[in-house]
């Protein structure tokens, strides 16, 4: 391959708008887990702050899927960026005012949990809109790598704010890194036509909503390695919430303060970043598979807080964790949108979101209540132990083991895995305005 994916204005545009806003929110959650435990000092009003922004992004991701579909996926993207910047605002401003209120911050979160609903099935169309072939993976490790990268820089630049200004300017940045990615999106125009055409949207003849989500399932459902990976993956959102509602209150009591749980969080991205590197080089022959192993990983810091291990040790298990997460990502991403056809490609990925995330609210809601009737250590060693067997045992479905990326047709190879992916469509043309 002679090009890269940033020679593409398109993606180019894509990319620095995702990575800016991706950075003020790897800000957001260790200044969030600080601000509502020094003001509580209860892992449950975490919980219900995280919960306010969990539970409507599920109810409605499959309806953003179908406005990402029907719709052109950069003015949904646009519009979303717009909302959650002035969301993020008002919980910063609320912060900095000295006295704040769990309900203001919990509806404001609410709020931004709605524009996310809408915003996170965008992602694929825009990429597989801007970039084409074997240039997908490159691209998608490397918004992989810039995903690391910010979250790297992310906890570190929270630290800072929480202990200089105050947590409310952590809120604020994420709000103008918001403002800004939608300033970017307004360069880049997406000719929706061919693939609105394919999915015989609602240009062509008028469509359902009820048959536009029944379309997107049938797409889920009908390819196994696709539904029982999901399966998996929401199991580990559910411990991941069972760590991130547990995890700052042990970190601060029995770490040694807040900055056990920031260096935590700066380990988990300093892995995620060396995962998607590695996924950008390495073409394993079971992707699918291999992504779903990497994950197992995460039962390894669970089991390091409920110990407690000592802190270099937790924070390394934490950063081999977040590898497995960032290795899985491009590699699945790829796939997903080398299988999907275009036109169905936002609702398919609002079902992956949403099967995916399913689990987190049900690991927020239940963490701190095993955690007052039997203690921390049990619910972090049940999670510990769900995890690493679900996400192992997806071995055993076929698909998974069969399921590759398929070379690009120029390179004159074939798969060596056992099913051919479903023939891809051209992707739509994305051109920057002048």
């Amino acid at each position: 391959m002679t090009r890269h994916p940033l020679s593409l204005s398109g993606f180019r545009l894509l990319f620095i708008g995702r990575t800016i806003s991706t950075l003020g929110d790897a800000v957001v959650p260790a200044a969030l887990a600080i601000a509502i435990t020094r003001a509580t000092g209860s892992s449950a009003a975490l919980a219900l702050v995280l919960g306010c922004a969990m539970v409507p992004k599920l109810l409605l991701l499959p309806f953003g899927g179908v406005a990402g579909d029907r719709f052109d996926p950069r003015l949904v993207a646009l519009t979303t960026d717009l909302v959650r910047a002035v969301a993020q605002l008002l919980v910063g401003l609320e912060l900095l005012g000295g006295r704040p209120s769990l309900t203001h911050i919990a509806l404001a979160s609410a709020v931004g949990g709605v524009a996310s609903a809408f915003a996170m099935p965008t992602t694929s169309p825009l990429v597989a809109a801007t970039v084409r072939g074997e240039l997908r993976l490159r691209a998608n490790a490397l918004l992989g790598t810039a995903t690391g990268a910010a979250r790297l820089g992310g906890p570190a630049l929270a630290g800072l704010l929480v202990y200089t200004a105050g947590p409310g300017w952590a809120f604020v940045l994420d709000g103008a890194s918001f403002v800004l990615s939608a300033a970017l999106l307004t360069r880049l125009t997406v000719d929706r036509a061919e693939s609105a055409q394919s999915a015989g949207s609602a240009t062509a003849e008028p469509r359902s909503l009820l048959r536009d989500l029944a379309e997107g399932w049938s797409e889920v459902r009908s390819r196994d390695w696709y539904w029982t990976s999901l399966i998996a993956h929401g199991v580990w959102n559910g411990a991941s919430a069972v760590l991130l509602t547990l995890g700052p209150l042990i970190a601060t009591t029995r770490l040694g303060g807040d900055g056990a749980w920031v260096a935590l969080t700066q380990a988990g991205a300093v892995g995620l970043l060396v995962g998607s590197l590695i996924a950008g080089r390495v073409r394993p022959r079971r992707p699918v598979l291999a992504g779903n192993l990497a994950l197992a990983l995460f039962g390894l810091p669970l089991l390091a807080l409920a110990v407690p291990a000592p802190v270099p040790l937790a924070v390394a298990a934490q950063a081999v964790a977040m590898a497995g997460l960032g290795f899985l990502n491009p590699l699945w991403q790829t796939v997903v949108q080398q299988d999907v056809p275009a036109g169905a490609l936002a609702r398919v990925t609002s079902y992956d979101w949403l099967l995916s995330l399913g689990a987190a609210p049900l690991g927020y809601a239940l963490a701190p209540l095993a955690a007052g009737a039997w203690g921390s250590r049990v619910p972090l060693l049940a999670a510990a132990a769900l995890v690493t067997l679900v996400c192992a045992g997806t071995a055993a479905v076929p698909g998974v083991r069969r399921h590759g990326v398929r070379p690009a047709a120029a390179t004159g190879t074939t798969s060596d895995t056992a099913p051919e992916p479903m023939a891809e469509r051209p992707p739509a043309q994305a051109r920057v305005k002048p």
